[in-house]
């Protein structure tokens, strides 16, 4: 028998005023984030300049560029006629890989302007919040009952009772368990090995695990796109290819180049 799945997304509510699980898991991925980074830090003998303004720039990014990668590539034929709807994010609808791009410009931005920091060693230490983040949306997404997988006849599949009757691929949590799991494996290997000087590869290895995951778990997942595409992939797993091939070229970056710490206590 299938698990029956029906937990309401919203955690608590008072009047006309909700706390959702996505919305508590999104705070909370830049909670653990804003941590990872002062552990970082503090491991590292540095002091962070201004670790908060880094953030604002990083949280800014994120949610802008997730919204409309959603709007553009998810469904351009609605948001084309609806632009207003654009900035209705309270109503869904953010796409991982314009986050991601997002995140990345946000960082250039606060690099560029507190020319301090290097693009690069932000880059590496994001990666473990990325990853860490990364399972903590999908869970959020697994509340919601949303990213829905395909109908399955395996033991674990699940039925999210707010979508419909359908035994269901878990895809939210297979993705959130490969998160979780290359977290652990990098942060593993950033306290035993020398990776965190080696300028692009905990980036590098960060997308590389994502996206490749994402091409392959793209399987599982409904269309969740207006449009089909005729090659044959899905638009996640066309996007996630460009996000391959850079993550590649940081891993083969980083295990030619090292940083030069320097100590600013």
């Amino acid at each position: 028998m299938p698990i029956v799945w029906d937990a309401s997304p919203i955690l608590f509510s008072f009047g006309s005023f909700e706390i959702r699980w996505y919305g508590l898991l999104f705070a909370l991925s830049f909670y653990f984030g804003l941590s990872l980074m002062q552990f970082m830090y503090k491991r590292e003998n540095i002091i962070p300049l201004d670790i908060d303004k880094c953030l604002t720039y990083i949280m800014v990014g994120v949610v802008v560029g997730a919204r409309l990668a959603h709007c553009i590539f998810y469904d351009p034929t609605y948001y084309f006629s609806h632009p207003v709807d654009v900035l209705k994010v309270w109503e869904g609808g953010l796409a991982s890989h314009g986050g991601g791009v997002g995140l990345l410009i946000g960082l250039w931005l606060y690099c560029k302007q507190s020319q301090t920091e290097s693009m690069f060693w932000m880059m590496d230490r994001l990666s473990l919040t990325i990853l860490l983040g990364g399972s903590l949306i999908r869970f959020g997404n697994f509340m919601n009952s949303e990213i829905i997988g395909t109908p399955a006849n395996v033991p674990w599949a699940i039925v999210f009772a707010h979508y419909d009757n359908v035994p269901r691929h878990p895809v939210q949590l297979y993705e959130s368990g490969v998160y979780l799991m290359l977290f652990v494996i990098l942060f593993l290997i950033y306290l035993k090995t020398d990776i965190a000087r080696r300028a692009g590869m905990m980036m590098g290895f960060c997308m590389t695990g994502i996206f490749a995951s994402r091409i392959c778990l793209e399987c599982f997942k409904e269309r969740m796109a207006s449009y089909d595409l005729a090659i044959g992939l899905s638009v996640g797993q066309m996007l996630s290819i460009p996000f391959l091939i850079v993550g590649i070229v940081l891993l083969y970056r980083g295990s030619k180049k090292t940083y030069i710490i320097i100590n600013r206590k």
